[in-house]
């Protein structure tokens, strides 16, 4: 009995430690600031009748903290990622030269830092969504076991660890968006 509820314990550390790291994704691709390669990860080419992604069929280099330049290894995949990334809808027009493409970020408006940091604090809200229905899955499984002769004692303490494993990682969430939020609002 002990072993399935170890297993569990596991499994749910695991898969809240999978959300965090999607978290983590998400809120990389969330601009503050600063151009960064990773803004354009998520966004696919359509490269030879399959999607592909940007840094799979060009360079994707950061100039400056404002420029991005993106050097295809084709030229004629040059329309397609231009197309990409203005159906990507990014908040960025490509500036197309016909050998490269460049990105110039645009200062950030107080009143768009403001939607970026509700962006970033509903893919938070998502993460502890996430996490709490691991929780409850968790929980659930516990319960199973103690119908099936598990003691009352080891189900408690189990139910505990589960509880305080979900607070910290709860509270990690929240450290990830209270950084991003800093990062974001600083001028």
């Amino acid at each position: 009995m002990t072993e399935d509820l170890n297993l569990i314990i596991e499994d749910m550390a695991s898969s809240m430690k999978k959300a965090i790291s999607h978290l983590e994704i998400e809120l990389v691709k969330i601009r503050a600031g600063k151009a960064s390669p990773a803004m354009l990860d998520g966004i696919t080419v359509d490269y030879y009748g399959s999607p592909t992604p940007i840094n799979q069929v060009a360079n994707v280099t950061s100039l400056d903290a404002r420029t991005l330049s993106i050097q295809p290894w084709e030229k004629n995949t040059i329309q397609g990622i231009e197309r990409a990334i203005l159906m990507a809808n990014i908040g960025v027009t490509p500036q197309n030269d016909g050998i490269q493409i460049r990105l110039f970020m645009p200062p950030l408006t107080e009143e768009r830092r403001r939607e970026l940091v509700k962006r970033a604090a509903a893919e938070g809200e998502n993460s502890k969504i996430a996490i709490r229905n691991i929780r409850r899955d968790a929980m659930e499984e516990i319960k199973k076991l103690q119908k099936d002769g598990l003691s009352e004692d080891l189900a408690k303490g189990a139910e505990k660890e589960v509880q305080e494993t979900t607070d910290k990682h709860i509270e990690l969430v929240d450290r990830h968006l209270a950084a991003k939020e800093k990062e974001m609002m600083t001028v």
